[in-house]
């Protein structure tokens, strides 16, 4: 069992927020399967995404290659809908609730995110027990493909606004569970300016008055790399009835690189984080659990990001190529 904060996964697989989490279906086979510790919700807004026929994926025409792009924005499902959701599941299993949630969202308004965190805090404590909590909070700072948007991640100073909400509701209830999903980084000040900011948010411990604590309780590492381009020739996505003819693997062009291809990138995010972490003289940053994502796609793949620092694996990719047999795939159940 790991345990983040106040979540208990186990086993130490999830998926990660991803289109294959989008609906009452999939969370729901998701919630069911004995290989999954906790489950992801696709990002939500407060009011939902407008997603239309340019919003797809595409995968590499393949065997041996498990990677894809994808012009993916947020859920189409406002964040009610999930709640709504998430209490069903909740509600179904026998002898109470038998894994959490993690359900992910995101906003670049304060007000709104605040709104949004309350009312997941509403339904949190509908089912939290001494013990543990069955519903933690992920903040997307990370989707590369929202046009005028670019992912606040790698300009972590603008997001103190909506980390300041965070902080503030955690203040209110220190066993809420929060956790931010970062992009792709590349250098080392990038890593840096995260670890800085999230510095910045730490409150004084209610007993010691000395000690920090961090609102922030996982990085997931790491989301799509953006500006990325594939071939039609290269995918195996069939198009789509009334689609103009396109040389590009997704109807945008460009798109988000997961899978295979962002393997190593993915791991050197996860060890670089891990070891800034381990290195930190301050507890509360320290406790800060990696969640590594990013070309999970078979049982070695989820090792290696165990030994780059992950205490949990997530896999996004390998679920949307293979349904729910990725995760017996990662498990090293089936081949």
């Amino acid at each position: 069992m790991v345990k983040i904060h106040t979540l208990n996964i186990t086993p130490a697989l999830i998926n990660s927020s991803c289109a294959w989490a989008s609906d009452l279906e999939q969370l729901t086979e998701l919630y069911s399967s004995s290989f999954t510790g906790a489950v992801t919700t696709r990002t939500a807004t407060l009011e939902g995404f407008q997603e239309g026929p340019t919003h797809t994926v595409a995968f590499v025409n393949s065997d041996s290659n498990v990677t894809s792009i994808n012009s993916y924005g947020y859920s189409p499902h406002p964040l009610s809908v999930y709640l709504a959701w998430v209490k069903e599941l909740l509600l179904k299993s026998e002898n109470g609730p038998k894994k959490p949630f993690i359900i992910s969202v995101t906003s670049s308004d304060p007000a709104k995110l605040r709104r949004m965190v309350q009312d997941i805090q509403h339904l949190r404590m509908e089912f939290v027990n001494t013990a543990q909590s069955f519903i933690g909070i992920e903040l997307n700072t990370s989707c590369p493909n929202i046009p005028d948007s670019p992912p606040t991640g790698y300009a972590f100073s603008s997001l103190f606004p909506l980390l300041t909400v965070l902080k503030e509701e955690y203040a209110k209830d220190p066993t809420l569970t929060i956790g931010l999903k970062l992009p792709p980084f590349v250098y080392h000040d990038q890593f840096n300016a995260v670890i800085k900011g999230i510095k910045d948010l730490c409150l004084s411990d209610d007993i010691s008055g000395t000690v920090p604590a961090c609102p922030i309780a996982f990085f997931t590492c790491t989301n799509t790399l953006g500006n990325s381009l594939l071939f039609t020739e290269q995918s195996t996505r069939p198009p789509m009835e009334g689609e103009k003819i396109s040389p590009f693997a997704v109807p945008t062009g460009l798109g988000g690189l997961a899978g295979d291809a962002l393997h190593a990138l993915a791991l050197g995010n996860v060890y670089t984080f891990s070891k800034i972490l381990d290195e930190m003289g301050n507890p509360s940053l320290k406790r800060i659990a990696i969640i590594g994502v990013g070309g999970v796609t078979s049982t070695a793949a989820a090792e290696r990001m165990r030994k780059a620092g992950a205490a949990v694996v997530g896999c996004a990719t390998l679920l949307g190529k293979e349904g729910m047999k990725a995760f017996e795939i990662i498990a090293g159940e089936v081949a």
